[in-house]
This record gives structure tokens, C-alpha cells and sequence, in this order.
């Protein structure tokens, strides 16, 4: 099956960008090409670390204002530390960027989990999930976030025995977080 990308222009570009593309591919049933329009959200992927604190037996995760769940959520939520991949990073050295920004944590060791698209309809954006083991002492700076980028974040420890009720109650709105805390309760314990 083929497909061709007739026309792209940006329609915006701010803190987001947005493509709109002109694209025409064949159809499943048969070789008669479909065209249509269509407009993406173009974004750089970003990594992002499950981080379990061994020793203490507790997942590290931040809570931040995200404005995008004000609406529904009043804003801020919890999540596993995540950020951008700057233009010609890898997305390891990104991840371990990230938590000790976040969390202040120095990583020695990631796990690739999964390298998967976080909303394929209408972004071209793609997750790297890590997973990462700590322990106390690896703590070496402060955390909560980079001042330059305004960040204002909250350390939050949830020891894992309480991730299955955290999950059921539906505190943790965050879809990549469910991911990475059903993806310890299925393949680390």
C-alpha cells in the first residue's frame, strides 16, 4: 500500500505547532486512492522514567499544574517524570536529564519498556517509557523542576503496595503513569 503527502504548511506556530497536510494513500478494500486534509499537532517526542526507589520499596512520582486539566481535574496531577527531547538528543540521555531536574535523582541504569505514539489520530508525538531503579542515597540535588522553564514540582512517594488502590480510585489521571505503574504490577512483582 502506497500513500503520498500532497501539501504541508504550518498553520501555527507557538508553544505548539500545528502542521495541516494535504495527503492521499490507497484504501484496504481496494487500489482507488482516498485524499483528504488533515491537521496534526507536530511535536517532538519525549522520554519519560518510571522510577522505583528500591530500598524503600516506593515509586518516585511528581506533581505539577498542567493546565490542559483544569477543566476536569483542577490542574494538578500526578505523573512519573517526563520532558521534551531537545533536537538531537537521545532519548536516554533526555530521561535521565528529566529526573534529576524533577526529582534530583542520579540514574545510573535504564529499561526500555515501550516506544509507542501517545495519540496517533492527531499527534505525531512518541513516548520512550524507562523504567529506572534508585536508592536514597542517589538523591544528589533537590528537584522539582527547572526554574528556567518555570517548572514547580512536588515530590510524591507511593509505596507499591498501595498502586493497585491508587489505580482503582482513579487519583491518577495520567495515562502514562497507568501505563508504567500496570506495567510494574505485571512484569516487577
Amino acid at each position: 500500500m502506497k500513500y503520498t503527502v500532497l501539501e504541508e504548511t504550518y498553520v501555527y506556530e507557538g508553544y505548539l505547532r500545528i502542521k495541516k497536510g494535504t495527503i492521499s494513500h490507497d484504501r484496504f478494500d481496494d487500489n482507488s486512492p482516498v485524499i483528504y486534509d488533515r491537521e496534526i499537532l507536530d511535536k517532538s517526542g519525549f522520554a519519560t522514567v518510571l522510577l522505583y526507589e528500591e530500598n524503600t520499596e516506593q515509586i518516585i512520582l511528581i506533581k505539577q499544574f498542567r493546565y490542559p486539566t483544569i477543566e476536569l481535574d483542577g490542574g494538578w496531577i500526578l505523573e512519573i517524570p517526563a520532558g521534551g527531547i531537545e533536537n538531537g538528543e537521545d532519548p536516554k540521555e533526555c530521561a535521565i536529564r528529566e529526573v534529576y531536574e524533577e526529582t534530583g535523582y542520579v540514574v545510573e541504569h535504564l529499561e526500555l519498556i515501550n516506544s509507542s505514539y501517545t495519540s496517533p489520530g492527531i499527534s505525531n508525538e512518541r513516548m520512550y517509557l524507562y523504567f529506572a531503579e534508585v536508592h536514597e542515597e542517589q538523591k544528589k540535588g533537590k528537584g522539582g523542576g527547572n526554574l528556567l522553564e518555570d517548572e514547580d514540582i512536588e515530590i510524591y512517594k507511593l509505596h507499591i503496595s498501595e498502586i493497585r488502590k491508587e489505580l482503582q480510585s482513579g487519583i491518577i489521571k495520567d495515562a502514562k503513569t497507568i501505563i508504567a505503574l500496570q506495567w510494574f504490577l505485571l512484569c516487577k512483582l
